[in-house]
C-alpha cells in the first residue's frame, strides 16, 4: 500500500499536516483518534476515564487491523501512543510509509500548555510529563519511522514539501 502514516508525539502536528497534505496530493485523510471517538461515541478523554488506557490501546490496534483491508491510498494520522505498542509496528509498515514528525519538548509544551483534552497531560507539571513521555517514546518513533521530519520552526508548507520529497 502507498499510504502515508504520520506518527509522533501529541501536538507535533500530525492532524494539521495530514489535512494539509491530503489537499495537496488529493488523498483522503484519516485520523485514527477521531475515528475511534466516532466509533465509540465518546471522546478519548472519556474512553480513558471510563475504560482505561489499555482498552484504548486495544481499540487503536483493532482500528489499524481494519484499515489493512482498505485499498484507497490515504494519509493516516495516528495517536501519539499507537506506535508504542510493539504489535502495531508491523501493521503500520503494512499500511504504508511511516513518517515521524519530530518536535522538541519545548515546542510540544508551547502547543499543548492550555489543552485540557489530553488525558496523559492532566495534573501537575505537564512540561515534566511531556519530557518524560518523550524520553520513553522518541527511540520507538525513530525505530518505527521510514522517514523522520523535524518540524520545529518550520511552516506547514515546508513540512509538507519535505514529506512529499521523502515518500
Amino acid at each position: 500500500m502507498n499510504n502515508i502514516i504520520l506518527i509522533g508525539f501529541m501536538g507535533c502536528g500530525k492532524t494539521t499536516v495530514g489535512i494539509k497534505l491530503s489537499y495537496k496530493i488529493k488523498r483522503t485523510m484519516v485520523d485514527t483518534d477521531k475515528q475511534i471517538e466516532r466509533e465509540q461515541g465518546k471522546s478519548i478523554s472519556d474512553i480513558f476515564a471510563e475504560s482505561g488506557e489499555a482498552a484504548f490501546r486495544e481499540m487503536e490496534t483493532s482500528y489499524l487491523q481494519k484499515m489493512i483491508h482498505n485499498t484507497e491510498k490515504q494519509i493516516i494520522s495516528v495517536g501519539g501512543g499507537l506506535p508504542i505498542q510493539e504489535r502495531n509496528h508491523a501493521l503500520l509498515h503494512e499500511l504504508g510509509k511511516v513518517v515521524y514528525l519530530r518536535a522538541t519538548s519545548d515546542t510540544i509544551y508551547e502547543r499543548l500548555k492550555n489543552d485540557t483534552t489530553r488525558p496523559l497531560l492532566q495534573g501537575d507539571n505537564p512540561k515534566q510529563k511531556i519530557e518524560e513521555l518523550m524520553q520513553k517514546r522518541a527511540a520507538i518513533y525513530e525505530k518505527v519511522a521510514d522517514v523522520i521530519i523535524d518540524v520545529d520552526g518550520k511552516s506547514f508548507d515546508v513540512i509538507i514539501d519535505e514529506i512529499i520529497t521523502e515518500v
